[in-house]
């Protein structure tokens, strides 16, 4: 049922809010998800029109593939209308998302398989290593592995630090 898909990123920081904009360009070369590993998703409920080609994962779901897990309070899935596969997710009420080198939080994420664009907004925190980022919303380009952080962003980079 599930076609492939990327990393999501997520881990929350309440900002107040500041009218200055600031953005930065951050490196994500290493986030992958390996597509020959299953998905696994487990839920409180699971609601499916046919009709308007969505499900709707709720209560407490986790979503898991090879070494990536991602957690939100729910998560919709929209299908293709041409292929039947995996168009877009879109989680929300809060979303983590961690693998061996990176873990992030926001309030949203909404995935485009099909471009490879992660958005996430809401106190959006970025953590790789020691170092961590934190802005009002982050897009991700999967496929080219970069970032572009928007909105009061704040930096901690610690080197050396294991």
């Amino acid at each position: 049922m599930f076609r492939t898909f990327a990393p999501f990123l997520l881990m929350a920081l309440v900002l107040l809010p500041l009218a200055a904009r600031a953005q930065t360009n951050i490196d994500l070369g290493g986030i992958r998800a390996d597509p020959s590993q299953p998905v696994e998703v487990t839920a409180d409920s699971l609601s499916v029109d046919q009709a308007s080609r969505r499900a709707v994962f709720s209560g407490d779901v986790v979503i898991g593939q090879g070494d990536l897990r991602i957690g939100a309070g729910s998560v919709e899935v929209v299908y293709d209308e041409e292929t039947g596969q995996i168009a877009r997710l879109i989680a929300s009420d809060g979303v983590t998302f961690v693998t061996a080198t990176e873990a992030a939080e926001a309030q949203r994420a909404d995935y485009d398989l099909i471009t490879g664009i992660l958005s996430l907004s809401g106190d959006v925190l970025l953590t790789q290593g020691a170092s961590a980022l934190s802005a009002d919303a982050m897009t991700v380009n999967l496929n080219a592995g970069t970032a572009v952080m928007e909105g009061r962003v704040r930096t901690v980079f610690r080197q050396g630090a294991e």
